[in-house]
């Protein structure tokens, strides 16, 4: 198994197996077209399940439960005279957690620290009691969303500095855009409770799908340099090899991205009952997994898209499928990119894998 693999790495880098992911790019951007409207619309159906810490509010902690029954805390909640309905949640195998709007009467404080003890049978000790006020929340949000415009104006900056060419930056950003969108629409659609860790989980997954855009534009960059002094591939055949070539790169640093992500997800958050790693874990497991799609499917193929605008790569593009058609190849580099690949891959190994002409005697 793992030599097939191996050998299937080893044929897409070379160009002996390709996949027409570029020439197929309108797909890939009808399927994420749709996967952006879904979370828009997720968003504006479900609105999102603000924390305490962004709607402000008193959060009791009981410890050292032994029987987590919720229907005891709704209960003490519902004797204080507290009419809207309060959220609790499990902490590990022995806590539970009691948010309520914002109470200002101390007396009534007191009343439910004291009956969520009675209520679980603990001591008075065994419940903390904090108040938090919408005002913290809201920095949180304005910082985060402060952190994001910087984010993207830096890498603007630095990928068109270090490609030399605005269109990378441009691709590069709206598919950090998309990741953003859809996993934000996923958070909303699930309807998890938005707390300053599921922020964080928002902001990291943007480093990690630039970071695998950038690996697979550097691979574009190498195999189109010099592309209009050649004459046997297109611009969009060159960037559809660096894809492939950087395929099984980028499936195995997902795999071993979401494999501790996951466990976090599942194990901390299901079975532990963790709310803080599961805000923070769900938001990192789709933004990973969309972002390794969006990578592949949407960076890379939005940059052909607007080079392709261009007058000398469009004349270029015309040159090569003319020369083709004169020789008899027209009819199989329409259907796939296969032999493409392999006269890219020889562009690529120093034409080492081109066939050699035998000298005449």
């Amino acid at each position: 198994m793992a030599t097939g693999f191996s050998q299937w790495g080893n044929d897409l880098h070379t160009g002996r197996r390709s996949y027409d992911i570029v020439g197929k790019r309108r797909r890939w951007y009808v399927a994420s077209t749709i996967l952006i409207l879904l979370s828009i619309v997720a968003m504006l159906v479900r609105p999102f399940n603000l924390g305490i810490e962004f709607k402000g509010g008193a959060e009791f902690v009981v410890a050292n439960i032994a029987e987590l029954d919720q229907s005891r805390a709704l209960d003490v909640v519902a004797d204080a005279g507290i009419t809207e309905a309060a959220r609790i949640s499990t902490v590990g195998t022995s806590s539970m957690r009691v948010q309520t709007v914002p109470i200002e009467d101390e007396v009534t404080l007191a009343a439910l620290k004291d009956g969520l003890a009675q209520a679980y049978d603990v001591t008075a000790a065994d419940v903390t009691v904090s108040q938090v006020g919408p005002t913290w929340g809201q920095d949180v949000l304005r910082k985060a969303l402060q952190g994001l415009g910087v984010f993207l104006v830096l890498v603007a900056i630095v990928m068109t500095i270090y490609f030399r060419n605005w269109r990378m930056a441009a691709a590069a950003l709206i598919a950090l855009l998309h990741d953003l969108v859809v996993t934000v629409g996923v958070y909303a659609a699930i309807g998890w409770e938005v707390t300053p860790a599921t922020m964080i989980g928002f902001l990291t997954i943007l480093g990690y799908s630039i970071y695998d855009t950038v690996v697979v534009f550097d691979k574009v960059r190498e195999n189109t340099d010099g592309i209009l002094s050649q004459r046997r591939a297109t611009y969009a055949e060159r960037a559809n090899l660096a894809v492939n070539q950087t395929l099984v790169r980028s499936i195995n640093t997902s795999v071993v991205a979401l494999l501790p992500v996951s466990s976090i997800l599942f194990i901390g958050a299901f079975v532990l009952g963790a709310g803080t790693l599961r805000d923070i874990a769900l938001a990192l497991f789709v933004g990973m997994a969309v972002g390794a799609y969006s990578s592949i499917y949407l960076a890379t193929p939005l940059e052909v898209t607007f080079r392709e605008r261009e007058d000398a790569i469009k004349k270029h593009s015309a040159t090569v499928l003319a020369g083709r058609a004169a020789d008899g190849e027209k009819g199989e580099a329409a259907s796939s990119y296969a032999h493409t690949g392999q006269l890219a891959a020889g562009h690529h190994l120093g034409n080492a894998a081109l066939p050699k002409k035998r000298k005449r005697k």
